[in-house]
């Protein structure tokens, strides 16, 4: 559970900073993303979905938690 918490404050970290930093950049990216097709903003979902488990499965195994 407290790995959970972590992973999800670290998320929350880096929305903020985007947010708070660049938030032009954030408009400009919706609107890059509503040119890109569903079925491919499904399959980069994915990808990152998984990479972020791989990264945080090694992580876990290398004893960081």
């Amino acid at each position: 559970m407290s790995l959970l918490l972590l992973a999800l404050g670290l998320v929350m970290i880096l929305e903020g900073l985007v947010y708070a930093l660049a938030p032009s950049l954030v408009e400009d990216m919706l609107r890059a993303l509503a040119q890109i097709s569903i079925d491919k903003r499904r399959s980069i979902g994915l990808i990152v979905l998984c990479g972020g488990i791989a990264l945080v499965w090694a992580t876990k195994s290398m004893g960081a938690f």
